[in-house]
C-alpha cells in the first residue's frame, strides 16, 4: 500500500496521483471562505468542524491570501465561525474546546495580518461584527475565565493564556487595540492571581500569566482608569505575591544561567586559547560577543509589581535556595513553546521555603539578588538597543526600590547578609575578581557595587548620559536613607569616591564631544553634590571617624581634578553662552570642596617642608588632616538630602510606550499554538476522565 504524505492541508499518495486529496477540515475551511452559509447544506457543519484537528497553517494562510474586499465578502461567515468557536468553549468535550481555542487564535492572527495598518475597530468588526461584539466578547471572556479557574486540563489553560496573549498583542501598540476594552470590562485578573498562587498552575503557566498581566497593566495606563492597575496595586495575599516573585525570579535566574554557560563555553574555546597566547588585549572585544537575548517582558512585570504594589517589596527579600543549584525535572513540559534564549518560560518552578526546606550548605538567594545579577549582565553592553532598554529599566526598578522605606530597611539590615556575585566587565587594566572570596554583606553593598561598576565601565564615546544620571540618583537616594536613619554602613566608600572622581575627569577630558550632545553640567552637579553630602553629613553615616578622614584624603589627593573642573565651569559661567546657568550651579556647589583643598594643601606643604619630606605617605597626610579640622570653615548647603521622587507618567511615558510596543511584537512573534499534538491531548484527557 502506497504511503500517504500530508503537506499544507493536502493528502496525496507518494506514487504521483494526478489530483491531491484535501483533508476534510481543509474542505470545510474552503466552504467558510465562500459567500454561502456552510450550514445550509449541512446543518451539522459547525458541530463537525470542532471535532476536526485544526490546520492552523492553512486557515491563517487562507485569511492572509485574501485582499480587503474579498475578506469583507465573507465577513458574515467569519463572524459566524468566531461565534461558534465561543459556543464550543462551553462544550463538555475537551477536544472541541481545544479546537475552538486554536481556531480562535488562527482567526485573530489571520485577520490581524490583513489589518496591520488599521485600528482595533476594524479587527473587531471583521471578527465578530459591531452589533454582537459586546455580548460575544463577554461570553468569550467568561468562558476563558472559567477554563482558567477550573480544575482540569493544564493544556486547556495553556491554550487559554496563549489566546489571551494573542488578543492582547494583536496590534503593536496595545493601547490602540480596542479589543482590550472588553478584557478591561470582563476582568480575568482573579484568574491570573489564582494561577500564580497555586504551585502546580504556577509551574505550568506562571510565565505566560505574568507576561499577560504586565501587558494588560499597560493598556491606556495614562489615558483612563485601568482596572488591572487598580487591582494589582491592592493585592495583599502573600501566596499570590510570592508566586509572582518566584516566576520572575526563575525567569531571570534562567537568563543568568544561560549567560554563565555561554561565558564558560567562550572562555574554554579557541579564542580563549588565542588570547592567552597574545595577551589580554582582545578580551574586552571578545566578551562583547557573549550575548543572550534579554527578557524585557519579565522585567516589565517586575517593574509593575515593585512600582504599583508596596506589599510586593517584601517579596524581594523572600529567601529561597540559589536557583542555579537546584535540580530541575528532566521531563519536558508540553505547553512550553520553543522561543529564543532568554525569553522562554523556565522549565521548573522555584519552590517556596514551605515546599523545599533550605539546606544549610546551599547558598540562599532572593529575587533582589537574582535581579542584581541580571542587571550586572545586561548593563555591561549598552550599545545594543534591547540591552540599553533593559539596562534603563533595571535602573528604574532600582530607583523605585531606593525610594521605598521598607526596601531600604532590609537593604541595610545587618542581619540579612548575602554573597552577591555580580558579573564584572572584563577590562584590560584590572584582574577578574575571584568569586569565592566574596564577603557576606547587607544587600545595599551589592547595589552600590553595581552602581560603581557601571560608573567605571561606561566612560566611552557613545556616552549613556541618561543611565549615568539614574545611577548617581540611586546612590544619592541610598545616602539620604543612611543619613536620615543614621545607618553606618561598612562599605569600601573609597571605591565609590574614586569612581566619581574619574567620572568628573572623563567629563572634562571629553568636554567638546560631550557638550555637543549632552548637558554634562547636570551630571557634574550631581556628582559634586554627592561629595557635598559626604562632607556635610558623613559624620552621621560613615562607619568610623577614619572613614571621614579618608574622604578628605581622597579630595586632597585628587585635588587637580576638582581644580580643573572649577576652571572649566568658571570659564563657561562667565561667558554668555547656553551653558552659563548650569555651569554656574556647579561653581557654587564646589565651594566646600575648594575650601577643603585650599585649607589643607598649604598645611600639607608646610608639614613636608618642616620635616624635610619630599613626598608624604597617606598616614602623614591623614595626621595633618586630623590636626587641622578645627580651623576649617565650611558653608552649610541646603537641600543636599532632598530629592525629586520618581514619576512614571510625567517623565517615562514615552520610554514605556516604546518598550511595551517592542514586548508586544516579541510576544506575538514567539507565540506557539501548535505545540500540542492531538495524540498528547487525547492521552491527557483520557487520564482526566
Amino acid at each position: 500500500m502506497a504511503q500517504t504524505e500530508k503537506k499544507g492541508g493536502l493528502l496525496r499518495k507518494s506514487s504521483a496521483s494526478k489530483k491531491p486529496l484535501k483533508e476534510k477540515v481543509v474542505l470545510m475551511y474552503d466552504e467558510i471562505f465562500t459567500t454561502e452559509d456552510p450550514s445550509k447544506c449541512n446543518p451539522r457543519f459547525w458541530e463537525e468542524l470542532f471535532l476536526m484537528k485544526v490546520n492552523l497553517e492553512y486557515l491563517e494562510g487562507k485569511l492572509e491570501a485574501l485582499d480587503g474586499e474579498e475578506l469583507m465578502k465573507i465577513k458574515d461567515n467569519i463572524n459566524c465561525l468566531f461565534q461558534h468557536c465561543i459556543q464550543a468553549l462551553g462544550e463538555e468535550h475537551p477536544i472541541r474546546v481545544v479546537n475552538a481555542l486554536q481556531t480562535l487564535c488562527a482567526l485573530i492572527r489571520g485577520v490581524h495580518q490583513k489589518n496591520k495598518s488599521t485600528s482595533g475597530f476594524d479587527i473587531i468588526n471583521m471578527l465578530v461584527g459591531f452589533d454582537k461584539a459586546e455580548l460575544c466578547m463577554k461570553n468569550l471572556m467568561e468562558s476563558l475565565d472559567s477554563l482558567l479557574c477550573a480544575e482540569g486540563s493544564e493544556s486547556l489553560k495553556s491554550l487559554c493564556l496563549k489566546l489571551l496573549l494573542c488578543l492582547v498583542t494583536v496590534t503593536d501598540n496595545i493601547s490602540q487595540n480596542t479589543i482590550l476594552e472588553y478584557v478591561m470590562i470582563n476582568s480575568i485578573f482573579e484568574a491570573i492571581l489564582q494561577i500564580l498562587s497555586s504551585p502546580l498552575s504556577r509551574r505550568e503557566h506562571g510565565y505566560d500569566a505574568v507576561v499577560l498581566l504586565a501587558l494588560l497593566v499597560n493598556y491606556r495606563k495614562y489615558e483612563s482608569v485601568n482596572p488591572y492597575i487598580v487591582k494589582l496595586s491592592i493585592v495583599d495575599d502573600e501566596a499570590t505575591l510570592n508566586g509572582m516573585g518566584l516566576v520572575i525570579a526563575q525567569a531571570l535566574s534562567e537568563y543568568n544561567r544561560q549567560y554563565k554557560d555561554k561565558e564558560e563555553e567562550h572562555q574554554t574555546g579557541f579564542f580563549s586559547a588565542l588570547t592567552n597566547m597574545v595577551g589580554s588585549m582582545f578580551i574586552a572585544d571578545a566578551d562583547e560577543k557573549i550575548s543572550v537575548q534579554t527578557n524585557e517582558a519579565i522585567l516589565l512585570a517586575l517593574y509593575e509589581a515593585v512600582h504599583l504594589n508596596r506589599n510586593f517589596i517584601t517579596v524581594l527579600a523572600q529567601s529561597h535556595p540559589e536557583m542555579g543549584l537546584m535540580t530541575t525535572p528532566t521531563s519536558p513540559i508540553p505547553t512550553t513553546p520553543v522561543t529564543p534564549l532568554g525569553t522562554t518560560p523556565p522549565s521548573s518552578d522555584v519552590i517556596s521555603s514551605a515546599e523545599l526546606p533550605l539546606d544549610a550548605d546551599v547558598q540562599t538567594s532572593n529575587l533582589l539578588i537574582t535581579f542584581l545579577k541580571y542587571s550586572s549582565i545586561v548593563m555591561q553592553d549598552t550599545k545594543d538597543e534591547h540591552r540599553l532598554h533593559s539596562g534603563k529599566l533595571c535602573l528604574i526598578i532600582l530607583t523605585c526600590i531606593a525610594e521605598d522605606q521598607y526596601a531600604n530597611a532590609f537593604l541595610h539590615d545587618d542581619n540579612m547578609n548575602f554573597r552577591v556575585n555580580l558579573h564584572r566587565m572584563p577590562m584590560r587594566h584590572r584582574k577578574k575578581a575571584a568569586d569565592k572570596n566574596l564577603p557576606c554583606r547587607p544587600l545595599v553593598c551589592a547595589v552600590l557595587d553595581l552602581m560603581v561598576e557601571f560608573i567605571v565601565t561606561h566612560m566611552m564615546k557613545e556616552f549613556p548620559m541618561d543611565l549615568y544620571v539614574r545611577c548617581i540618583q540611586i546612590v544619592h537616594k541610598l545616602l539620604c536613607y543612611q543619613k536620615k536613619c543614621r545607618v553606618r554602613l561598612h562599605y569600601t566608600w573609597r571605591e565609590l569616591w574614586s569612581a566619581l572622581i574619574n567620572l568628573l575627569k572623563f567629563l572634562m577630558s571629553n568636554e567638546t564631544v560631550l557638550l555637543a550632545k549632552h548637558n554634562i553640567f547636570t551630571l557634574a552637579l550631581m556628582v559634586v553634590n554627592l561629595f557635598n553630602m559626604f562632607i556635610t553629613y558623613g559624620d552621621t553615616f560613615l562607619p568610623t571617624p577614619s572613614s571621614y578622614d579618608e574622604l578628605y584624603y581622597e579630595i586632597i589627593r585628587m585635588h587637580q581634578n576638582f581644580d580643573n573642573l572649577y576652571s572649566m565651569v568658571l570659564r563657561l559661567s562667565t561667558n554668555a553662552g547656553q551653558w552659563k546657568e548650569p555651569a554656574s550651579k556647579v561653581t557654587h556647589a564646589l565651594v566646600n570642596i575648594r575650601a577643603i583643598i585650599n585649607h589643607f594643601n598649604p598645611k600639607i606643604e608646610s608639614y613636608a617642608a618642616v620635616n624635610h619630606i619630599s613626598q608624604l605617605s597617606e598616614d602623614q597626610v591623614l595626621e595633618v588632616v586630623r590636626s587641622n579640622y578645627d580651623t576649617l570653615t565650611l558653608k552649610l548647603q541646603d537641600g543636599l538630602d532632598q530629592y525629586e521622587r520618581y514619576s512614571e507618567q510625567h517623565k517615562e511615558a514615552a520610554f514605556f510606550k516604546e518598550l511595551v510596543r517592542s514586548i508586544s511584537i516579541n510576544v506575538r512573534k514567539n507565540l506557539a499554538f501548535n505545540t500540542l499534538s492531538q495524540e498528547l491531548l487525547l492521552k491527557e484527557f483520557s487520564m482526566i476522565s
